[in-house]
């Protein structure tokens, strides 16, 4: 039935009845926008194509309405009646009118089923069996159920996304092509997946170690870098971002670009076990540190044990190795500012503590030479930067901690997002300076 035909069949014998109910208008309302909705609704079979006898048995219905109108319920008899005699006559099809024809065929058949472990590797990241772990334990929080207007982006597909975008800062454009989804869709499933991955990941993959782990990595310090009492290596990097809107001088920094500082703490291993995101790319490392969860645990002695080691007569504590940018603490040891009066010995202990920390600068080359996105200049929002910036950390130590390999040509070596910071003068007094001369003795007496 048309409106129109509706409206010559039904309406009249509505408003003819000047005894007609508030309730027959209502419902007579109701059904015909209910016409209305249903004919502007493009499908291969449509209401004005009902044939003779369903138009006939609508119209019938019509004539039929007063003596419904006086019966107990009635009108919702009615109701029911018509409501049910449409939809029985419209069989669901597929609709097509809100979505674009698209193709994962790239994904389904040639990733998915022909790609070997260096494709993998090379294009995102990871090795299969990485990539699957993932999905397992992402399955539960993004997983999507098929509906009628359309099939669900399956989890995996998800992942690939989210991993091809953090691998490659391709454009959403290119990547709705690859994959066979909106630009749109694109975007948010990257940032989904990215917020997902840091509530699974976060907690398990990037902590301080404790226990026996912390043992293991001062060992590794003292065997891999010959460097003793080292729980980390503490450093800061810079990531480049588009000129924000607000604000932009502050996050403009001392190589002139735009950029949003990565403070860390790196073990013996490349893993980052501290991070802390977010500051503006003009603001020294040292205020980043002072304001840092690490440095107030630090501080209140809750994060490092006390397990000291005798060296040269001094107890030396457990504890981080930076650069001349940090200020000289107990548990925060940093080398000399190279004034050009240092000693042969000093020398020699800034070169030996260098080669200690220099584990936080690969690290940091590491993970921007996986993902790329954070080597670029990222054109995502200033509020999202943090969490794509910690997903990459979360996905790199993943990587480093499974033994996927890491192909050298992934470096920069022109890379000039690291700008070092102008030294914190310290004075060479206190306990700290105690535990910085016995470490000075220390390389003296076990050169390399």
């Amino acid at each position: 039935m048309r409106p129109l035909e509706f409206k010559r069949c039904v309406w009249p014998s509505i408003l003819h009845n000047k005894m007609a109910e508030t309730n027959d208008v209502v419902l007579a309302c109701l059904l015909f926008f209910y016409l209305l909705h249903m004919r502007s609704r493009r499908s291969r079979r449509r209401l004005n194509d009902l044939n003779a006898d369903q138009m006939q048995s609508l119209t019938d219905l019509a004539l039929e309405f007063d003596a419904f109108r006086t019966a107990e319920r009635g009108n919702m008899h009615l109701l029911w009646i018509v409501l049910g005699h449409i939809n029985a006559s419209v069989r669901p099809i597929h609709r097509t009118v809100w979505t674009r024809e698209r193709s994962d065929y790239w994904w389904r058949t040639i990733v998915m089923r022909s790609w070997n472990s260096r494709d993998w590797i090379e294009n995102f990241r990871m090795t299969k069996d990485t990539f699957m772990y993932i999905c397992t334990r992402l399955r539960r929080r993004i997983q999507r159920v098929d509906t009628r207007m359309r099939r669900a982006v399956s989890v995996e597909l998800r992942v690939g996304i989210t991993l091809w975008r953090l691998s490659t800062n391709c454009d959403y454009r290119t990547i709705g092509h690859l994959f066979g989804i909106a630009r749109s869709t694109a975007c948010e499933i990257v940032h989904e997946t990215c917020q997902q991955i840091i509530a699974v990941f976060l907690k398990s993959v990037i902590r301080f170690p404790t226990g026996n782990e912390l043992e293991r990595v001062v060992d590794g310090f003292q065997q891999r870098w010959g460097f003793p009492q080292v729980a980390g290596a503490i450093d800061a990097t810079h990531i480049p971002i588009l000129a924000p809107e607000n604000y932009p001088n502050d996050y403009f920094n001392r190589k002139s670009f735009h950029s949003v500082l990565v403070q860390a703490v790196v073990d013996d291993k490349y893993c980052f076990t501290d991070v802390c995101v977010g500051w503006p790319g003009s603001v020294h490392d040292a205020r980043v540190y002072s304001n840092s969860r690490l440095y107030q645990l630090l501080s209140e002695n809750r994060l490092l044990p006390n397990r000291t080691r005798q060296i040269s007569g001094v107890d030396i504590p457990i504890m981080l190795i930076g650069d001349p940018a940090y200020p000289l603490q107990k548990h925060l040891m940093k080398a000399y500012s190279d004034t050009g009066r240092l000693t042969e010995e000093e020398v020699y202990y800034n070169r030996r503590l260098s080669r200690a920390r220099m584990v936080v600068e690969n690290a940091f080359g590491r993970l921007k030479g996986r993902w790329r996105s954070l080597m670029k200049r990222n054109d995502c929002q200033l509020e999202g930067i943090p969490t794509i910036v910690t997903t990459c950390c979360i996905l790199h130590n993943l990587c480093e901690r499974e033994g996927n390999p890491f192909y050298e040509q992934w470096l920069d070596n022109n890379n000039v997002f690291d700008v070092p910071n102008v030294p914190v003068d310290d004075r060479d007094e206190g306990f700290p300076a105690q535990v910085r001369r016995a470490l000075v003795q220390y390389c003296q007496d076990n050169r390399l």
